[in-house]
């Protein structure tokens, strides 16, 4: 079983900065990805961004040149930062982990923290 907590979450407003960490435990084993969706109210849960163990990253449109995910492969851990930040990003952010490194793939995902951004 695998844990994924998550935090850095709050409330900022527009314009700023904030950034997530997601720190994974159990029974990790090899990880094929780790990465950050995230959900507003009435909306469909969306991909943020995603990075690979060989460090390719991906980047949903809305947050190119703004966000910047990072990840310590030792630690099992990822991080969000988040520049730049816009009224529309306001959303619960997932951390989500990938394994094994292969598919068949099963998904982790952590319990969620809120990140809203005042106009």
């Amino acid at each position: 079983q695998v844990h994924l907590v998550e935090s850095g979450g709050g409330l900022v407003q527009s314009g700023g900065s904030l950034r997530l960490s997601c720190a994974a435990s159990g029974s990790v084993g090899s990880i094929n990805a780790m990465g950050w969706y995230r959900q507003a109210p009435g909306n469909s849960r969306e991909l943020v961004a995603s990075i690979t163990s060989g460090g390719d990253t991906s980047y949903a449109e809305s947050v190119k040149g703004r966000f910047t995910i990072s990840r310590d492969n030792a630690k099992n851990t990822v991080d969000l930062q988040m520049n730049s930040l816009k009224p529309e990003d306001t959303a619960v952010y997932y951390c989500y982990l990938r394994t094994p490194a292969w598919a068949p793939w099963y998904d982790y995902w952590g319990q969620g923290t809120q990140v809203t951004v005042s106009s």
